[in-house]
């Protein structure tokens, strides 16, 4: 069942306590409970709101789901995007086998609007994890990562003798890496502050990904989680060519999401 709460359910409330007298029908507690008697897997996709990060770094509406419901509960994409980064770490290891020591390269890239800071949340986490030497590229201190998610990399990365390295030097991150993965979102300091960050970011459209930058890696695979718009975030010539590995993560979405729905389903 695909349930939206623009056209397929009611407004729900999510914060504990509330009394109810907006526009919400329902709190999330009944809803996760009844969908929780018909459903075997609740799968959670909410966006934020990109008014407030300090509110919407509270993940409310998955958080919510997770406390209350009775099934599993699969983030979809928050402020996070797990299944995509296991997506990407599988294509990773179909591409390079051991992770370990390898040099990853997360680069912000120009958009002309602010996006999502999930998947690079995510994809930072998973580097670390699997034991890569991180590298977050991006063109100020304005647009470094919720700290939270840094510091969970961090740890990650010294429980595998490695290091996350910050910089905005564009031909010191590119130097030597093994992956990039190109990625645009928002300034965290701007959040909600749209107009006064599009000056600023427009500035950077030179942080494209494209082949002079890539001449500075060993060689390394690129890719994307999609959808990309090309000439901007990546030029043609990168995205086409064979170190692109784009496709195989977008179809690894498939089969890591099997994978998590058979672990799951069984009780593992």
């Amino acid at each position: 069942m695909v349930l939206t709460p623009s056209g397929g359910m009611w407004p729900l409330e999510f914060e504990k306590d509330a009394v109810m007298l907006g526009d919400a029908e329902e709190h999330a507690k009944e809803a996760a409970k009844v969908l929780s008697r018909y459903c075997d897997l609740i799968g959670i996709r909410a966006f934020p709101k990109f008014e407030d990060w300090e509110e919407d770094r509270r993940d409310l509406i998955l958080n919510a789901f997770a406390e209350h419901a009775d099934v599993p509960v699969i983030n979809m994409e928050t402020i996070t995007h797990p299944c995509q980064e296991l997506a990407m770490t599988m294509a990773l290891q179909d591409h390079l086998g051991d992770l370990d020591g390898k040099k990853f390269l997360l680069t912000w890239s120009y958009h002309p609007r602010p996006l999502n800071t999930a998947v690079a949340n995510s994809a930072l986490v998973a580097a670390a994890k699997f034991g890569m030497d991180v590298t977050l590229l991006c063109p100020t201190e304005e647009y470094v990562l919720d700290e939270r998610y840094l510091l969970i990399a961090e740890a990650d990365a010294a429980d595998n003798g490695r290091k996350v390295t910050i910089t905005h030097d564009i031909d010191q991150a590119y130097h030597g890496a093994d992956f990039v993965y190109a990625k645009s979102w928002g300034a965290i300091p701007y959040f909600g502050r749209w107009d006064e960050e599009k000056p600023i970011r427009d500035s950077y459209r030179h942080f494209i990904v494209d082949e002079a930058k890539m001449a500075r890696t060993d060689a390394a695979l690129v890719s994307h989680c999609l959808p990309m718009r090309r000439n901007v975030i990546m030029t043609d010539g990168v995205f086409d060519g064979p170190k692109c590995i784009a496709y195989d993560e977008a179809e690894n979405r498939l089969h890591v999401q099997k994978a998590i729905m058979k672990t799951l389903a069984s009780g593992s």
